[in-house]
């Protein structure tokens, strides 16, 4: 039994054999292939929502599995060692939005949509304001009982595919961050256009689009929360997002990791496997540090939040480092695999495309570093 076994519940390790054997069996194989087109595997998807992983953390009371923080990170973990963009899909921002700004009627809703099997978005990014969210310039103009919205969104994860989308717009210009207000925006609502997928260079089965708004007219109860409140409501979310953001860098670098060793057992040069030389035996070790480094610092942030602490410091640590270690360990195992590992035939190109967007969204990691920054010297 490994350090990992012996530290987990029996029924943590029984959720994470279950998604291990889903995500090794089924789920790597079949999205190695469908990513080479951007297609979605449906069946995968469904049977994924039919073993509850879309809703592990949406609380009892709306319909999920009420999933601790660790728990849920663990499972994350194994199903992005399958395939990270199979993870987005399932396992997205979901109901984090409304659990933290939504009133019961639109907890309700948007729960029994996840029930169903739908999908939702986190409509922040705009061209001109990424990491700079309260620079937005998506527009939100009370008129009566409704809000009339006008703007584009880029980069919006799922927006091809989403039942519902939670949208940030300016609703005071002049208060800047405290102007922005959220909105709950549903499909097919007139004046709403979803463009089409972008061409990704990893993560490819998740599907991701801008979003246009033209004189979409919102009742003010799909308002989520208070009016200018938006932008502190985002940051909440981020900031419980982020330790699962970090939790699914590990499973990118823990598959590299493991590709990697496999390989250096098999391959041989001057008739020793590449394994028992210090330039590949170290550089795998050195893999190994950051992972499991990586994989502590996400559990620790998990078990603290499990207890009520939210330390936006740490958990900026825990997306900015795991990230990190995925893109270092990915690369080096490129480098462990030679001429292979640059080809498409081996899987630790995949792996290494697929990491670089953890450095990038969810707040890029020169922003988690300002954060960090900011508190050494709060």
């Amino acid at each position: 039994m490994s350090y990992l076994d012996s530290v987990l519940t029996e029924e943590q390790r029984s959720l994470r054999d279950m998604v291990r054997e889903f995500a090794q069996k089924e789920v790597k194989p079949v999205c190695r292939e469908m990513e080479k087109t951007g297609e979605i595997p449906w069946d995968l998807v469904k049977k994924a929502q039919d073993m509850g992983l879309h809703m592990l953390n949406m609380p009892e009371k709306y319909g999920g599995m009420g999933m601790d923080y660790l728990t849920y990170a663990i499972l994350r973990e194994e199903l992005c060692k399958g395939d990270a963009g199979f993870a987005s899909i399932v396992m997205g921002f979901s109901f984090a939005p409304v659990e933290i700004a939504g009133n019961e009627k639109q907890k309700e809703m948007v729960g029994e949509i996840i029930q169903n099997g739908g999908f939702t978005t986190f409509a922040l990014t705009e061209a001109t304001s990424g990491s700079d969210a309260a620079a937005i310039r998506t527009r939100a103009v009370r008129d009566g009982s409704d809000y009339i919205i006008n703007g584009a969104k880029c980069f919006i994860s799922l927006a091809p595919i989403a039942d519902i989308h939670v949208v940030f717009a300016v609703t005071d210009p002049e208060a800047k961050g405290k102007g922005v207000t959220a909105f709950l925006i549903p499909k097919g609502t007139p004046g709403l256009t979803i463009g089409q997928p972008e061409d990704k260079m990893g993560m490819r089965i998740s599907p991701v689009a801008a979003m246009y708004f033209d004189d979409v007219r919102i009742p003010a109860e799909y308002r989520l929360g208070e009016e200018g409140a938006g932008f502190k409501y985002a940051m909440k979310i981020l900031n419980k997002s982020r330790p699962s953001t970090g939790a699914g860098a590990v499973g990118i670098a823990q598959a590299a990791l493991d590709e990697a060793v496999a390989y250096a057992k098999e391959r041989s040069v001057y008739g020793h496997p590449i394994k028992d030389y210090e330039g590949i035996s170290f550089m795998l070790a050195d893999m190994e540090i950051m992972v499991q480094t990586a994989r502590q610092m996400t559990w620790n942030v998990c078990q603290l939040a499990d207890r009520g602490i939210s330390d936006r410091n740490l958990s900026a640590i825990s997306k900015c480092y795991s990230s990190d270690v995925a893109m270092k360990v990915t690369t080096d195992a490129v480098q462990v695999f030679g001429g292979y590992g640059y080809m498409k035939e081996y899987p630790v190109e995949k792996l290494m495309r697929d990491a670089k967007i953890f450095q990038i969204f969810e707040g890029t990691n020169q922003i988690q570093r300002i954060t960090i920054s900011r508190e050494l010297f709060r």
